[in-house]
């Protein structure tokens, strides 16, 4: 009885193109009707009438292979204890079970997939925001400790240069709060 989200299907394309090499769906419901909502969304694959513990056991063998990175979204009490075990567990809080958002790692609050696509632009930009910051205080630490071994720079100019790199990686870390997603 439940309505598939107006959002899902493009949510689904999207997370095809940003890379997501699978999507299953697992589900609690009748097999025949996430088979059909499964092929309705465009997910890979989809397996039904799974209590928690079958989908502990699918998550189990997907994260068996290398290099993949296992991420479950899930709104129900049965979810969290895969949503505890993947990777990243996102709970999808609008109608969630509090045992699900309590266990997940990343809580979206409204109920729109695509909100999955807007967290993964989000977590990239800051991910590049952090080594730029590693990278600008790194070298301008060196550059100060090795005009230090010359005499060139005396403990004040260090505490500058300590000051001001924490002061351009704070302003550095504020541009991601005005980007677009």
């Amino acid at each position: 009885a439940d309505k598939i989200k107006s959002d899902s299907k493009e949510a689904i394309r999207e997370l095809h193109a940003h890379g997501v090499s699978e999507i299953v769906l697992l589900s609690g419901d009748n097999a025949g009707i996430t088979r059909q909502v499964g092929v309705e969304v465009g997910v890979d694959r989809s397996l039904g009438e799974l209590l928690p513990h079958d989908k502990v056991s699918h998550l189990e063998f997907l994260m068996k292979e290398k290099d993949r990175t296992v991420c479950f979204v899930g709104d129900g009490i049965n979810d969290a204890p895969v949503l505890s075990l993947s990777d990243v567990g996102v709970a999808m809080g609008a109608m969630g079970a509090d045992m699900a958002i309590e266990v997940a790692d990343v809580v979206i609050q409204t109920d729109q997939l695509s909100k999955l696509i807007q967290a993964k632009k989000i977590a990239k930009a800051t991910r590049n925001i952090v080594f730029q910051n590693i990278a600008l205080a790194i070298s301008i630490k060196c550059l100060v400790l090795l005009l230090g071994t010359f005499g060139v720079a005396t403990m004040w100019e260090a505490v500058l240069a300590d000051v001001g790199v924490t002061i351009l990686a704070v302003l550095n870390a504020i541009r991601i709060l005005y980007k677009r997603y």
